[in-house]
């Protein structure tokens, strides 16, 4: 597996050859006035694009900390797939932090007054009034703290997300306790066993868990998308010398839509594979593939539960965040099966509702994210003090 130097010397090298191409070739640079801030991007539009071309989708790239632009076209350069597949690619700029030294960082630091989040809808709204833009079919991806970034987006910006990917990152764990996504969202991640900065098993120092590992995170999005069903197969290994291998892993609903994909780099490091680090796959082209399949209803042309559908069932439940019970309001003159598991998918609690609404008493479960299933639904609840 090629070392830490190596993956630095690089993406030096890439960048310098990229800085000059960007401005030569047909990116385009932008900039709006958001919050007080001229915040920059580069957009790409596809080969025959045009004034009367139909909606496209976009999908937005994200740097990793303390990156740029030009570092994020270096590894992940849209433009040849965009032209092939049609749709607007987007790699915005983050400020500096100056509680992190100045860091280029998504997420800054507290105490903060800066929310890319809403940099990011602001931006759908400005990048709408230039393009033609399908914004039921907007995306997001990211590098390292671009892709908890992204993660954030698919958690609190979910109504305008269909759907998400994501390299070298999990979720940080208030991200995970605090993530109420609205509607069937896609979500690939590809990452590392071997990932010195972002653990793939999770980070917890002094007895604080600051990120979740990759099992949590999958599973979460899983339950999410009413998608238990998993299935584990191994990728080629078409590139032995690159120190690494690769299985997939995928989470289907009952009609066998694939809603959460899971690229496990066994070997690898904090890497963009297809750029550096792994060989087998191309992160690019997986990144597109996966995430063109859905809009803000779901998994395209695939028989699944859409959001709007899920709502018939008619259940209703709560308070939540809930602290020592819940009530479960069904249709009236109706029962109701119940499970409830905790965050690793764990059965803590079955029964069945009375006519009508039903406490249900929690009081002896410990804090945390739990999901309660109704029929096909799972309803996310937080349990706090």
């Amino acid at each position: 597996m090629p070392s830490f130097t190596l993956r630095f010397a690089f993406l030096f090298c890439a960048l310098l050859a990229w800085q000059g191409a960007i401005d030569a070739q047909n990116f385009q640079n932008g900039s709006i006035s958001f919050d007080g801030q001229n915040r920059s991007y580069l957009v790409y539009t596809p080969i025959g694009y045009g004034p009367t071309s139909p909606p496209l989708p976009l999908l937005f790239n994200f740097h990793g900390g303390n990156g740029d632009i030009a570092s994020q076209v270096a590894i992940s350069d849209l433009r040849s797939i965009a032209d092939t597949a049609g749709f607007i690619a987007v790699y915005p700029q983050a400020l500096p932090d100056p509680n992190d030294g100045g860091s280029t960082n998504w997420l800054h630091k507290d105490p903060t007054q800066v929310d890319d989040v809403l940099f990011i809808d602001a931006l759908i709204d400005s990048l709408s009034d230039q393009f033609r833009i399908d914004t039921s079919r907007i995306y997001a991806c990211g590098y390292s703290l671009g892709g908890e970034f992204t993660y954030e987006l698919g958690c609190r910006l979910n109504e305008r997300m269909a759907a998400i990917a994501v390299v070298a990152r999990t979720m940080q764990t208030y991200q995970y306790n605090n993530c109420m996504p609205n509607h069937p969202t896609g979500v690939l991640t590809i990452l590392g066993t071997a990932d010195a900065v972002s653990d793939y098993n999770g980070m917890s120092f002094g007895g604080i868990q600051y990120y979740v590992s990759a099992d949590d995170v999958h599973q979460y999005w899983a339950l999410h998308n009413n998608s238990p069903n998993q299935q584990i197969t191994a990728v080629p290994n078409t590139d032995p010398s690159d120190g690494s291998t690769v299985e997939l892993q995928t989470w289907s609903d009952a009609s066998n839509c694939q809603y959460v994909k899971h690229f496990k780099v066994n070997g690898g490091g904090h890497d963009w594979p297809g750029s550096f680090g792994n060989m087998d796959i191309r992160s690019d082209e997986e990144i597109w593939r996966f995430v063109s399949q859905f809009d803000l209803n779901g998994s395209m042309g695939c028989n699944s539960t859409s959001a709007g559908e899920r709502q018939m069932e008619g259940i209703k439940v709560y308070p939540n965040p809930f602290r020592e019970f819940i009530i479960i309001d069904a249709p009236e003159g109706t029962t109701q099966n119940y499970r409830l598991l905790d965050a690793q998918g764990q059965l803590v609690k079955i029964g069945t509702t009375e006519p009508g609404s039903s406490e249900i008493e929690l009081n002896e479960l410990p804090l945390g994210l739990y999901f309660l299933q109704t029929g096909s639904t799972f309803h996310k609840l937080l349990k706090t003090n």
